[in-house]
């Protein structure tokens, strides 16, 4: 299972880079893969479902994410289905003297005939890391 793990410091306080990531919608504004995100159901909280579509190996694929843990102000995960990926994403929070740490894990499991291509997709999950992490760093410094 490919699995991309960064972490990201900025000098804002944990309550606003919380407020700010926890909105899954906002990926559209930090995440270079995203197209669109939008909430379909929910408040915010365990069971929300998200709506996101992104580019993937150059082309648009349409993930629906799930929260299926929020712990207010520390982490964040949710579950993502297509076809052919299930995936889990976490953010955890960690104030860093005045600024925050988040440390971001996306975890790719494979389906069907895509188990059989993805030794070759280990340079495009790493760019997808190194990518999201200068924009994710990017993003948060201006809020």
């Amino acid at each position: 299972m490919p699995t991309i793990e960064r972490s990201v410091a900025v000098q804002q306080p944990v309550e606003k880079v919380w407020d700010f990531l926890s909105d899954f919608t906002t990926t559209e504004s930090w995440d270079p893969g995203t197209v669109s995100c939008e909430r379909v159901s929910g408040d915010g909280g365990v069971g929300t479902v998200y709506r996101n579509v992104s580019k993937f190996m150059g082309r648009e694929v349409e993930i629906e994410y799930t929260a299926v843990a929020v712990v207010p102000g520390r982490e964040i995960r949710l579950h993502g289905r297509t076809g052919a990926m299930e995936m889990e994403d976490t953010m955890r929070f960690h104030a860093d003297g005045d600024g925050t740490r988040v440390d971001y894990i996306a975890h790719f499991e494979p389906q069907g005939l895509t188990k059989l291509v993805t030794p070759l997709m280990a340079p495009f999950f790493k760019k997808l890391g190194d990518d999201a992490a200068v924009s994710l760093e990017r993003t948060l410094s201006r809020l």
